[in-house]
């Protein structure tokens, strides 16, 4: 299962975040820093309105969505990348995760400690990236000594290497993060062996006090955040208030709703983070849908269906024969399996079929 971490400076509700997503009281939320230490781990079940109508046509009252592991990271300070506070034991953590939720404090409260002394969320993001960039930089540094050396024994791998290594250092140098520079595939494939902490996908979690959320879109912090995401880089802000989010923790689905309408809001903050931690991960959902259960299936953007067979058991790869595909919008037009075979959408795929987000399948195999 891919994992997601929760990082940003200390107090800017990382830990209330994480309680609320996971649903539990596993991490500890005090205001002060260092609060969380070793990290918390918890599996999240990803929102999709998807299921229950599949579950009426399957005629099962049996669900199981697909889930994202959550991983809350102590607080980083200036200095990190030197071992200031936690730095070490940060950084370590972040190299074990898949993808960045950062955490931005966009809210005023003097009775919640901010380590700079005033809210600024361009700063605070700033501050964790120097530190990221400034590790990344001492890896590449390292690695880049030990291939030039390989590259003058006349080894090519080394060399071309070296030559992604030379436009890496300086578009690291200017603060950019590994993620946003340009370079060909066969390069980003070098990059991605690196494991740099750049390199991996973000996404900012805009934090809001409970009254804000309503107008997330026109908090000035808010807009700051996104403006910067999308220039620098390349990135989505989800608004979301943890303190709403941890809440709802104690409240029925009923009663939660009841609480968010009173407040203004749509939708759970949490769902939307989850769905976009997702994609951010480059995730997609098939379905398998049956009298027993409806299920929700977890792939990468782009694996095939004999890829997508070996989720469900390793057997269903190796004996791969074809896939019984229907798209989830012409099930739930048509109304049934049968409805969906009459009018010609239920296809047979093969070993080439690259599955689409919402396909419902039955697989065929034989070993």
């Amino acid at each position: 299962m891919l994992r997601a971490g929760i990082v940003g400076l200390p107090n800017v509700g990382k830990s209330t975040l994480f309680n609320a997503l996971t649903r539990t009281r596993k991490a500890e939320s005090a205001n002060y820093p260092f609060c969380t230490i070793d990290p918390n781990v918890g599996v999240v079940n990803v929102p999709d309105s998807r299921l229950e109508p599949l579950a009426r046509i399957a005629r099962t009252s049996t669900i199981i969505p697909a889930a994202v592991e959550y991983v809350d990271i102590a607080g980083l300070v200036q200095g990190a990348s030197q071992g200031e506070g936690l730095g070490n034991r940060f950084l370590s953590h972040i190299r074990e995760v898949d993808a960045i939720v950062q955490v931005i404090r966009c809210f005023e409260d003097s009775n919640v400690h901010h380590v700079a002394g005033d809210i600024d969320p361009i700063r605070d993001i700033e501050t964790i990236m120097t530190e990221l960039v400034l590790a990344d930089l001492e890896t590449i540094r390292k690695r880049r000594e030990k291939v030039i050396k390989e590259a003058r024994r006349g080894d090519k791998q080394a060399k071309a290497e070296a030559e992604v290594l030379e436009k890496l250092e300086p578009h690291l140098d200017a603060g950019k993060p590994a993620l946003t520079l340009d370079v060909p595939p066969e390069e980003a494939s070098v990059i991605r062996g690196l494991f740099l902490l750049t390199n991996k996908p973000t996404l900012f979690a805009a934090n809001l006090k409970e009254d804000d959320l309503a107008k997330a879109d026109e908090n000035p912090y808010v807009q700051k955040v996104r403006e910067y995401a999308r220039q620098h880089h390349s990135c989505e802000t989800v608004p979301i208030s943890a303190q709403i989010e941890s809440d709802l923790v104690d409240l029925s689905p009923e009663e939660a709703e009841g609480y968010l309408r009173e407040l203004g809001v749509n939708e759970s903050g949490v769902g939307q983070l989850i769905r976009a931690t997702y994609h951010l991960l480059g995730l997609r959902t098939f379905f398998t849908a049956g009298e027993k259960e409806v299920r929700a299936w977890t792939i990468h953007a782009g694996d095939t269906a004999p890829q997508a067979a070996g989720t469900i058991h390793s057997d269903f790869q190796r004996g791969f024969i074809k896939a019984d595909t229907v798209s989830y919008d012409d099930l739930i037009r048509l109304g049934s399996f049968a409805a969906a075979r009459e009018n010609g959408v239920y296809r047979l795929e093969g070993k080439e079929y690259v599955v689409h987000d919402g396909d419902v399948i039955t697989f065929k195999f034989n070993v």
